[in-house]
């Protein structure tokens, strides 16, 4: 197929709760929608970049600039074959990661409606089917108190989902995660510090092996794998890895350091679905734990999420919840849910499966630019 048009759509949608991490506290989240147009079809993506540079380096600001400049050009009028990973197309452009997901995604989809099949069924492996339905999961942000935090936790559990993860910062971590230990004793949880700990933390964050967690996630600074090997030698509980495995490339030497023996695996923060899958191989063949991550994406970006994760090789419920979770209004219709029973429905008709409201769409859309 070739491409006439990529279509960018910086959104910014108002979030149901504040969500607070030890980066800060956001109240509406900015996203850009990526639309690609071929041959009468198009096909929707998402880079879930934010509007500061906390969670990553990509913002809005620099994604807009790298497709409109450097990656979008290139791409009008070239040929997507049955590889989407688009790389090739820019040899000589670093980092990007999420403005190339994007993209990508788009380009997925788009193939994926062309040839009338779901999503889900081309990110699996060859030759192996994805799921019908995959658990779901939910990440819990800083709250004004730990006894609001087990209420909100509480409502969550309710809700039927089968993990939970609430976030950590200095002053609010062992006792917090304690108390919700002591509400919900068989809840399988974990803890995501988002980076905010140095090497003269481990004694502290040792004392997090006493409270049954399924795994602490990303305790150190990105680039400090040494402090994670460390800290992973000294526990018991598993250390999760998400900042610091940008890319397949990095994942690997990650597990061969020993920094960590499970996974959060973003397709956005590992440059795209392509390479998220030598991710997911990778840790397969290794039998290292993973689970698919977010990015407080609109529904067109979980819905991606969703149909990644149904394949082999996912281990434990990611953090991809429903739409409700998040936003008032979702961009697509119908919602994520979550069922009773604490599972979402993977969709089975092509593409991304659920139709994408442009009303919506152009009622959180604060500029557009379309590349001809």
């Amino acid at each position: 197929m070739r491409v006439e048009q990529i279509e960018l759509l910086h959104c910014r949608l108002p979030l149901v709760h504040p969500f607070e991490t030890s980066f800060g506290r956001e109240v509406e989240k900015d996203t850009v929608v990526v639309r690609v147009r071929a041959e009468g079809l198009e096909g929707f993506g998402e880079a879930p970049v934010a509007a500061a540079p906390g969670y990553s380096a990509e913002t809005v600001e620099t994604c807009w600039s790298v497709v409109r400049d450097w990656m979008g050009p290139p791409l009008v009028g070239a040929e997507v074959g049955a590889d989407a990973d688009v790389g090739a197309l820019w040899p000589k452009i670093r980092g990007h990661h999420m403005a190339r997901a994007g993209i990508e995604a788009a380009l997925w989809d788009l193939r994926a409606r062309a040839a009338g099949k779901p999503l889900a069924e081309l990110y699996a492996p060859p030759g192996e089917r994805p799921a019908e339905t995959i658990p779901a999961g939910v990440s819990v942000g800083i709250q004004s108190s730990p006894q609001k935090l087990v209420e909100r936790v509480g409502e969550h559990v309710e809700g039927g989902y089968r993990r939970v993860k609430v976030k950590l910062k200095r002053g609010w971590d062992v006792e917090v995660v304690a108390k919700v230990r002591e509400a919900f004793p068989a809840l399988p949880l974990g803890a995501d510090a988002n980076g905010d700990y140095g090497p003269e933390d481990i004694p502290r964050l040792r004392e997090m092996d006493g409270l049954g967690l399924l795994f602490l996630e990303q305790p150190f600074a990105p680039d400090d794998l040494a402090s994670h090997a460390k800290l992973q030698a000294e526990m018991k509980t598993m250390v999760c890895l998400d900042e610091c495995v940008p890319s397949f490339e990095a994942t690997r030497s990650a597990l061969d350091l020993g920094a960590g023996r499970m996974v959060n695996l973003k397709p956005a923060r590992v440059g795209g679905v392509t390479r998220a899958r030598r991710v997911r191989d990778l840790c397969r063949e290794r039998g290292v734990a993973l689970w698919c991550g977010g990015l407080l994406e609109s529904g067109i970006g979980r819905l991606h999420n969703v149909a990644i994760a149904s394949g082999p090789g996912f281990t434990h419920p990611g953090d991809i919840s429903g739409s409700k979770r998040y936003v008032a209004e979702d961009v697509i219709e119908p919602p994520v849910e979550v069922g009773k029973d604490g599972m979402i429905r993977v969709p089975t008709g092509p593409g991304l499966g659920h139709a994408v409201r442009e009303d919506v769409l152009a009622r959180y859309t604060l500029r557009r630019l379309r590349i001809a």
